[in-house]
């Protein structure tokens, strides 16, 4: 059987504005532990705070959002998906493949109206 190589991701993850900032500190946590409990290794965070969400998501208005770059085995990503469905602090998450690790995140200006 062909071993696995690691790939690195992109996850971007909001969690619960309603959160203490604890409860906060301990739901972040539980995410990063499932990416080192599976051979991941976490590369970069990125804390974004607290933004107000596009569109409501339940009762959500705002949330917390993250942004981790790590290395990771393809196979692990179905397994950390399903335990994020399960996790009812993490109101949304995406992982997607990436090329680089950005130090800094820079947005484009959007033009005036």
């Amino acid at each position: 059987m062909k071993e696995e190589k690691p790939q690195l991701y992109e996850g971007m993850y909001i969690l619960s504005a309603q959160l203490t900032e604890d409860a906060k500190a301990k739901a972040f946590e539980k995410i990063k532990a499932g990416i080192v409990q599976r051979g991941g290794e976490i590369r970069k965070v990125h804390e974004q705070g607290k933004r107000r969400l596009a569109y409501i998501i339940g009762n959500h208005r705002e949330g917390n959002y993250f942004l981790i770059y790590f290395d990771a085995k393809p196979s692990a990503i179905p397994e950390l998906w399903e335990e994020y469905r399960l996790n009812e602090n993490l109101v949304r998450f995406m992982t997607t493949k990436t090329d680089e690790v950005l130090d800094e995140l820079k947005f484009k200006q959007l033009p005036e109206l």
